[in-house]
């Protein structure tokens, strides 16, 4: 890197009053088997090694793996004792509830609080540091959900909350009512839909963008998923980015982009995850992994400069709108605001 590469802080705010936080977290649907099986010792090993590091954000929700990667992080906290608590800050969600009497999607402040008690037992916590809604019911409005998180806070069950995958304008209403802390929406090279509001209205709020699958479910690593590995995983054997032709057309078009990483001297995730880091100081990737080996590589990007021509160089190889296939099948776009 030159001289002239822009700047970017070695720690990160998680919404305008919250903690200060490494600039990567740990997405922890990796430890539930969405893309594949993980082990609990494999998920102690990755956060052992995340304390190593100093990287101390952890995202999770109560749906991962039914439970599965609240439990894991709980039995790791338990087994490493009031340093691992006091160092981690750890967001979960809750509002999913496919298969419910009242589902796919609830919102009801006893829900929520419900819900909310299930997982601050199974983490062995009496407080998150911020509770996402995962998904909007829109039988209830936005301003409501805000009161019920208002409340929660006041109470000392959590420290703030967030919104996951919502419009800007749901975004601005919740705030009006009590400040959001966090976004949650996919963002990376391979989905650049936050650039057309979300971004933009999170970094005026003064609220974090957590930007999760920032390395597009390894499309933009270098090693992408083939189809016999995309066979194993339901959720991308139904997406249509990872269905033949697609699959095939999209690791073509990656090869831009996985050359010009190595021309930088770095694995093609690293190069994903500074461009993230790039976009606005607010932007917090969370990647997830379950190999010790692959999280140390992913958060190497912390200490990634870029200038404005390596900026510039990877939107000449990954242009706005380069990928195959639309990013969701339409069952997996229910339950997500689409503003674009």
């Amino acid at each position: 890197m030159s001289d002239d590469a822009i700047k970017i802080s070695r720690s990160r705010k998680l919404g305008q009053d919250g903690p200060d936080i490494f600039p990567i977290g740990i997405g922890a649907m990796s430890f539930a088997p969405f893309y594949g099986e993980v082990s609990e010792s494999d998920s102690h090993a990755v956060l052992d090694a995340a304390m190593e590091l100093g990287v101390n954000f952890i995202d999770t929700a109560n749906v991962y793996g039914m439970g599965q990667s609240e439990n894991f992080i709980g039995s790791f906290l338990r087994s490493r004792g009031n340093a691992a608590k006091d160092f981690f800050r750890i967001a979960t969600k809750a509002g999913i509830a496919r298969g419910h009497k009242d589902g796919p999607f609830i919102n009801s402040p006893e829900y929520l609080r419900s819900e909310l008690e299930n997982s601050l037992r199974k983490l062995g916590l009496e407080q998150v540091e911020l509770f996402y809604i995962h998904r909007r019911d829109h039988k209830i409005p936005i301003e409501d959900v805000a009161g019920t998180m208002g409340r929660l806070i006041e109470e000392g069950k959590i420290r703030s909350y967030g919104l996951s995958e919502i419009a800007p304008t749901s975004l601005i209403r919740a705030h009006e009512v009590h400040p959001v802390a966090a976004i949650q929406s996919e963002y990376s090279l391979l989905n650049r839909g936050p650039d057309l509001g979300v971004l933009q209205a999170s970094e005026r709020i003064g609220a974090a963008m957590v930007a999760f699958s920032p390395v597009g479910r390894s499309l933009l690593t270098d090693k992408p998923h083939d189809e016999e590995a995309v066979a194993s995983m339901p959720f991308l054997r139904s997406n249509p980015r990872f269905i033949e032709p697609n699959l095939s057309a999209n690791h073509k078009a990656g090869e831009g982009f996985r050359r010009l990483a190595a021309s930088m001297g770095m694995p093609a995730s690293s190069l994903a995850l500074a461009w993230l880091l790039h976009r606005g100081e607010h932007v917090i990737p969370i990647p997830g992994t379950r190999s010790v080996t692959h999280f140390r590589e992913l958060m190497a990007a912390a200490s990634i400069r870029l200038t404005a021509e390596d900026m510039a160089m990877i939107d000449t190889v990954m242009p706005p709108g380069w990928a195959h296939g639309d990013r969701y099948s339409d069952e997996q776009w229910l339950g997500v605001e689409r503003y674009w």
